[in-house]
């Protein structure tokens, strides 16, 4: 008899998940408090990559990552993922080799490019520096679009999606779980997959389990449609840029973005202009103006690293983690074997839930 199960969050995780659980024949519900791919998923700067890690382990697991996207990308082609690469010179001089000498060491793909190279792939920059380094394997996901066609994916197979319906505890007896509690009714389980981001925290206290999680806000800016400035990814120090396919320039209000430790907003109009100022330094022909700031709680746990894998509680699993832009495909992947086949991964033993 197929499992049922309940996955609490339909952003990219929980999207994914409800693909590959779907397709291995699993009864699949989503529950959705608020709309599919419209909390941090929807709100996230979509870049795939494995240049920014924590140590060796992250590295592999997010090289794994980026090699599940295209596997996934092969099996559902109209995903909104390309792989343009990225620019980066967020560090200069002895850091820059540094980083060129490390990612060079862990096999990853990286080109050493001149200023003249910078200024033939980005003819309309300015203060470009002396030397980058070129990310070609580096890609982009749309991620609400990427969220929206999952979810069509698995509902073909038979996954049912629940949307606007709150779940508010998780539902225990003989030390397993049942199932959930929602604002509108109990839905049974035989497993429960939280991958509601900083929502998962509050549902686990519920069965007397803890997930400490940071406070980290992220704050996205799109300007007015433009005409193609730039095809790859620009990782500067003081900025993170891509243009969609719409023409839109795509930015972290934040000057680091994927190291950015801040807890609070400032006032965010002004944090908008901050941002659009430092694009048109880089950008001075070009007329920019910003139309659109988005504001999400990025879900990072306390150590920063994700948080993978079956509960002490039976029936309990939890996939929390930053970025799941990068992480979704392989966690789903994995997280599916160990559900239905009742194995362990070992590319997850450093990110597992008892750790804490």
């Amino acid at each position: 008899m197929a499992q049922r199960i309940a996955i609490v969050g339909a952003g990219l995780i929980g999207s994914a998940l409800a693909f590959q659980l779907a397709r291995r024949g699993a009864q699949v519900t989503v529950i959705e408090a608020g709309l599919p791919g419209q909390a941090a998923s929807g709100r996230s700067f979509g870049w795939l990559n494995a240049s920014f890690f924590a140590d060796e382990d992250h590295f592999r697991l997010r090289m794994s990552g980026m090699e599940a996207w295209r596997r996934l990308k092969a099996d559902l082609p109209e995903l909104s993922i390309r792989w343009p690469g990225a620019l980066w010179w967020e560090e200069q001089g002895e850091a820059l080799q540094d980083m060129r000498r490390k990612l060079g060491s862990l096999g990853y793909p990286v080109d050493h490019l001149n200023r003249s190279d910078l200024k033939r792939r980005l003819p309309d920059f300015a203060d470009l520096p002396d030397e980058a380094l070129g990310f070609p394997a580096e890609g982009v996901a749309e991620t609400g679009q990427v969220v929206g066609q999952l979810l069509m994916a698995a509902q073909a197979l038979g996954a049912r999606v629940m949307a606007g319906v709150e779940v508010t505890d998780l539902i225990e007896s003989n030390s397993k779980l049942i199932g959930v509690r929602t604002n509108h009714g109990i839905i049974g389980a035989d497993q429960v997959i939280l991958a509601a981001g900083t929502g998962s925290s509050q549902l686990m206290s519920t069965v007397g389990l803890s997930l400490p999680m940071l406070r980290r806000p992220g704050v996205i800016l799109q300007t007015s449609p433009l005409p193609q400035v730039l095809s790859q990814i620009v990782v500067a120090p003081d900025l993170e840029l891509r243009q969609d396919s719409s023409g839109h320039l795509i930015l972290p209000a934040a000057a680091a973005h994927q190291s950015d430790a801040s807890e609070t907003v400032p006032n965010i109009a002004e944090l908008a202009e901050a941002a659009e100022k430092r694009l048109q330094r880089y950008l001075p022909d070009i007329a920019i103006k910003w139309d659109q700031v988005t504001l999400a709680m990025r879900p990072v746990p306390k150590d920063g690293l994700p948080v993978i894998g079956a509960t002490q509680t039976k029936g309990l699993y939890l996939a929390v983690m930053h970025s799941g832009a990068t992480l979704a495909a392989i966690t789903a992947e994995i997280a599916t074997q160990e559900i239905l086949d009742d194995v362990r991964a070992p590319l997850l033993r450093p990110y597992r839930p008892e750790r804490f």
